[in-house]
């Protein structure tokens, strides 16, 4: 994990729909797919199943608790969930408080049936609570055991620097990891935030390897939504719609799809070895709606790259119009 003594597989499960998109039966078939290839680094949060609502709040963790328990696997596995988003109403219901980062690590690791997790996340940047405190609130969970590690998810360069600069100042080990978004069709992280987290030592944990499923290759332009899929999950639809389901991306994909066919290749497995291949990167979270589809993500160990597949990748991205950061989705 970047300059730190945390070492973690280049391929980490994603498990955010699992409890809305995915039933607790198929999420443990998918757990068990991953866990007998190894594949043992699993990625969480306290706000998840995606696309849920208040009422589905906690339960892909309680998914996960329930499944390590049946197998008895807790040892054998490294943990990372978050914390921030809205977990109830009423005062201290979210952010990075001291408040809510404790009651936070307490219901998450209570749902996950565990005493500790590997790495605790920030899932996004409080800009009302001020940095000293969610340090000193973290360094208190890594102290008293709750948590071995701790990192950040959707910070933008500038505020991850201010992190950084807060922990020396107070004398704690702060971030040692961050988590954003990176694909083929989205690299806004390699104008500041990848460098600076290359040049501190950081590791960096992608999420949307495969832009929620459309670097799949299976949309066509101009179909419909397809339900059961991101782009019509719940209160995430709108956001997964925003974020790819435009003409210039249909068209990018189609562009790079005939290179990598033609390679004899697939399309998965090139999107999923690009991103593990640029420099700086450490893991990405790869997810499932169906255990045979981990197979194509663990197949990209396999593929390599020659100056024409290298050249119509860059080509995917460079081809896309320009538009304003998301914020809060760095």
């Amino acid at each position: 994990m970047g300059r730190h003594g945390l070492e973690v597989p280049a391929l980490c499960l994603g498990t955010m729909t699992f409890g809305l998109q995915v039933d607790e039966a198929g999420s443990g078939e998918i757990l068990d797919k991953a866990f007998e290839h190894e594949l043992r680094f699993l990625d969480t949060a306290d706000a998840y199943p995606l696309g849920g609502t208040r009422e589905t709040i906690g339960e892909t963790e309680a998914i996960i608790g329930r499944w390590m328990k049946a197998r008895g696997n807790r040892s054998e596995l490294q943990i990372a969930t978050k914390c921030f988003a809205p977990t109830r109403r009423g005062p201290n219901g979210w952010g990075l408080s001291r408040a809510h980062i404790m009651e936070s690590i307490d219901a998450s690791l209570a749902r996950l049936g565990t005493d500790h997790v590997d790495l605790y996340q920030a899932h996004g940047f409080d800009p009302n609570t001020p940095i000293e405190e969610t340090l000193r609130a973290f360094e208190d969970v890594v102290r008293w055991g709750r948590a071995r590690y701790v990192g950040c998810s959707n910070y933008p360069a500038w505020r991850l620097g201010e992190a950084l600069r807060a922990a020396e100042r107070l004398g704690v080990s702060g971030y040692v990891s961050v988590q954003p978004r990176y694909n083929l069709l989205y690299r806004d992280i390699e104008v500041e935030l990848l460098p600076l987290c290359v040049d501190q030592g950081l590791g960096v944990i992608v999420y949307n390897p495969l832009a929620g499923g459309f670097l799949s290759g299976k949309y066509k332009p101009g179909q419909a939504v397809e339900a059961g899929t991101r782009f019509a999950l719940g209160t995430a639809a709108e956001r997964y719609q925003a974020r790819y389901w435009q003409e210039s991306q249909f068209q990018a994909v189609e562009t790079l799809k005939a290179v990598v066919e033609a390679k004899g290749l697939n399309l998965v497995c090139v999107a999923i070895a690009w991103v593990l291949s640029r420099p700086g990167i450490t893991s990405a979270i790869i997810g499932a709606s169906r255990p045979d589809q981990l197979d194509a993500n663990l197949a990209a160990f396999d593929v390599s790259f020659d100056d024409e597949l290298t050249e119509a990748c860059e080509a995917a991205w460079y081809s896309l119009p320009r538009r304003p950061v998301a914020e809060g989705y760095r």
